[in-house]
């Protein structure tokens, strides 16, 4: 018989910070932003994404408290604040090298 350890974790918060990830433009968004803090021109400069695109995209990872932005005049600059959006690529880029191998 298999015994089942239940852990305490509430799958309604991780369910909704892998949807806000289920994008390609977040994934690259996330992995930007793994460098260093960086503002909203200088990631659209880094991505091929229209400058809406890239506020929508954003607007998500900030309302699901994956991403956190500060104001330095009129500038708009993100970082990474919960460290579990970090984990998730790392797993899906390790996931991929073990594939191609």
């Amino acid at each position: 018989m298999i015994e089942v350890v239940m852990v305490d974790i509430d799958f309604e918060v991780e369910a909704q910070i892998l949807k806000a990830l289920a994008h390609p433009t977040r994934l690259r968004i996330i992995e930007i932003l793994q460098q260093e803090p960086i503002c909203v021109k200088h990631i659209g400069g880094l991505m091929d994404v229209p400058q809406a695109n890239l506020s929508q995209h954003l607007s998500i990872l900030r309302n699901c408290g994956i991403v956190s932005c500060s104001r330095d005049g009129n500038r708009i600059c993100y970082s990474i604040r919960d460290s579990r959006a970090a984990h998730i690529l790392a797993v899906l880029k390790n996931h991929a090298f073990d594939q191609s191998v």
